[in-house]
């Protein structure tokens, strides 16, 4: 057995490094690790597991070694980097996990078992991501003791998830109130004030409109192109996160986001 991760990040300015979560548990459980992926070809093992590594495994270790994937979407939507922060941003009122054949393409191998789960309309992409990989790991167990069996190829149009950049979290206030608070259920959503950068940790559609423009705070609300986005948790560039009813008391005169 072995378990390959990527390699350690450095951790602040010097040269300190920190493990990958992987790493952290294979030292726990005293399993052999690697960065290097053609490692695993000597590794003796039947079958590989793969969860979100992020990078195309070539034909060569396929050969060697034949692994599953457990992809955080019902293939084919939802291909790629970000499948989770893809299906809320979209407003997908269900989403799932595949156990899928891997191949060299990009999340195009065959399906062996797959399950619905239902995306609640307050859920952030990480308490999603939990509860998806909480169901991959029951596929994954059951497919082993069960035998894969023969996985049905994937059919409908595929859908491709992009990598979230800084961009997919700036918040566009004339953007309708429900895309806004899509945006900030993915974590790390921005905008400014004053020319500083203030994250909106959380927030909810209000279910009252501000009259005045976008962007404009009332109380805690924020105006939008369509309907208000009430603010609940923020954090203003270099402070810790705090409440909204906080950080309004601390923000004297009128309060607008954005540029």
């Amino acid at each position: 057995m072995v378990a390959v991760t990527r390699p350690e990040k450095r951790r602040g300015r010097g040269a300190t490094t920190s493990p990958t979560a992987v790493g952290r548990i294979a030292d726990e459980l005293a399993i052999p690790l690697t960065t290097d992926i053609a490692d695993v070809k000597s590794a003796g093992a039947e079958l590989g597991v793969v969860v979100a590594y992020g990078r195309i495994i070539k034909a060569d270790v396929l050969a060697v070694l034949p692994m599953v994937n457990i992809h955080f979407s019902l293939l084919p939507r939802w291909r790629g980097a970000a499948p989770v922060e893809r299906a809320i941003l979209a407003g997908d009122p269900v989403t799932g996990v595949c156990l899928m054949d891997v191949e060299e393409g990009l999340d195009t191998g065959a399906v062996y078992r797959r399950c619905e789960v239902a995306v609640s309309p307050e859920e952030t992409a990480a308490e999603l991501t939990d509860r998806l990989a909480e169901e991959g790991a029951r596929l994954l167990v059951a497919a082993l003791a069960e035998g894969l069996g023969r996985p049905v190829p994937q059919d409908g149009e595929p859908s491709y998830a992009a990598k979230i950049e800084a961009a997919d979290l700036h918040l566009d206030w004339s953007r309708p109130a429900a895309e806004l608070h899509r945006v900030v259920r993915l974590g790390r959503a921005w905008t400014t004030l004053n020319g500083r950068r203030l994250l909106i940790v959380r927030a909810t559609v209000a279910t009252e409109a501000p009259g005045g423009r976008p962007g404009l705070v009332e109380g805690d609300v924020v105006g939008t192109g369509d309907g208000g986005l009430r603010l609940l948790t923020v954090q203003p560039e270099g402070k810790r996160p705090m409440s909204a009813a906080d950080w309004r008391r601390g923000t004297a005169g009128p309060v607008v986001l954005g540029p």
